[in-house]
């Protein structure tokens, strides 16, 4: 059973927004500093999801521990715009789960040169000098899985836990059919 490490989610506002006025009227919750990055950040607490906010009105929400965590960050940073009077309505223009992180712990070590020459050279990536974990994209799953020697496996790309949860299988299945 994978388990979710990160979902990332993104939406529209419908607005262009002045983020030197909203960082100013939420200073105590959004840091902004445009010489260093065009977006500014919102953390509602200190354990929340980050939101990064773009001047177009878009916006990412990262850090969330599950769709549920990250569709309530998307509603209470919609009331707080609609309390400072930036939103008309508790709205948005449209949201959307873009990706999943997931972890997995097969529970054995793997020697990741001979999984890449089994998987197949072309749909893997493994260069120890430079990253520890072999990079696999398979054929028949839009994830990314990196996988290393000790056995955890980090599903990237996911659209949702049950497409990250195939493509574990379907490398266990690779791999039992390998070694």
């Amino acid at each position: 059973m994978v388990s979710v490490e990160n979902v990332v989610a993104s939406g529209s506002l419908g607005i262009e927004l002045d983020l030197e006025t909203v960082a100013r009227e939420l200073s105590e919750v959004v840091d902004y500093d445009p010489e260093k990055y065009p977006g500014a950040y919102f953390r509602l607490d200190d354990s929340a999801p980050l939101i990064t906010v773009y001047r177009t009105g878009k916006y990412i929400i990262t850090g969330a521990d599950s769709a549920d965590e990250a569709s309530a960050t998307r509603s209470e940073f919609l009331r707080l715009l609609t309390n400072q009077s930036i939103l008309p309505k508790a709205e948005d223009e449209w949201y959307k789960i873009q990706n999943y992180v997931c972890m997995e712990d097969i529970g054995q070590q793997l020697n990741l040169s001979a999984l890449a020459i089994g998987l197949g050279l072309e749909i893997t990536e493994y260069e120890p000098e430079q990253f520890p974990g072999l990079i696999y994209r398979p054929t028949d799953h839009d994830c990314v899985l990196l996988i290393f020697g000790s056995g955890k496996v980090i599903i990237t790309g996911a659209k949702d836990v049950d497409s990250a949860e195939e493509s574990v299988t379907g490398l266990l299945e690779q791999i039992d059919s390998l070694f």
